[in-house]
């Protein structure tokens, strides 16, 4: 939808965004997002799923499990489109990428001691994690992995966390952000999401004998 609206978050703190034009986007998982017309990809605001939206007359009201709530109030709406995608193959990695993930799921106990894989493409409702395993206290931990580690693959990781920790039988899952390099923003915004962060040299990965048997 775009529409001239105001919007209102209410939960870790208050923002306000006058009125002005905007699009809002509302995805089939249920994230609601506001963006500006700049500002690149992110929005000015927005809600993960899981959430609530209700449509009220010239209001949508958006609260999620946490007690945080988002208001757009809409003044003026100037176009309204629903779409249906269909189902999302998702990201393809490049070669040194999918080797990473191969390389690691054969030795996660490079990323920390102790870690043991129970899948590799763990799948959630939005996509699949990288690789899922279990830490000597027999915990959960989610691992994405990038070649380079930036803070969109950050915020990728903490989306699957959301949905992984919905899951009873792994909650509570924590996760770990493995790339050959990250950035100085992404690691400051793992440790605000309580993800751990690892730097992985491949060529020494490459370098470690598996001890998988193969066919040659």
């Amino acid at each position: 939808m775009i529409a001239r609206c105001s919007v209102d978050y209410e939960g870790r703190l208050t923002a306000h965004l006058p009125i002005a034009t905007r699009l809002i986007m509302v995805k089939a998982d249920g994230c609601v997002a506001v963006h500006a017309d700049g500002g690149a990809y992110k929005p000015l605001n927005w809600m993960n799923a899981p959430n609530y939206l209700e449509e009220r007359d010239g209001e949508w009201v958006v609260t999620n499990p946490r007690g945080e709530r988002l208001v757009i109030t809409i003044e003026e709406v100037l176009q309204d489109t629903a779409l249906e995608f269909g189902s999302d193959p998702g990201l393809e990695k490049d070669g040194v990428e999918a080797h990473l993930q191969v390389l690691l799921a054969e030795r996660p106990g490079v990323l920390e001691e102790g870690l043991t894989l129970i899948r590799r493409e763990y799948p959630t409702d939005i996509g699949p994690v990288d690789l899922l395993c279990h830490d000597p206290e027999g915990g959960s931990v989610a691992v994405e992995i990038k070649r380079r580690g930036e803070i969109d693959g950050v915020e990728q990781l903490a989306r699957y966390l959301e949905r992984l920790n919905l899951d009873a039988r792994l909650a509570p899952v924590r996760g770990i952000f493995a790339a050959q390099s990250i950035k100085p923003q992404a690691k400051v915004l793992a440790e605000a999401r309580g993800i751990g962060t690892v730097e992985i040299d491949y060529e020494e990965l490459r370098g470690i004998e598996s001890n998988d048997l193969r066919l040659f």
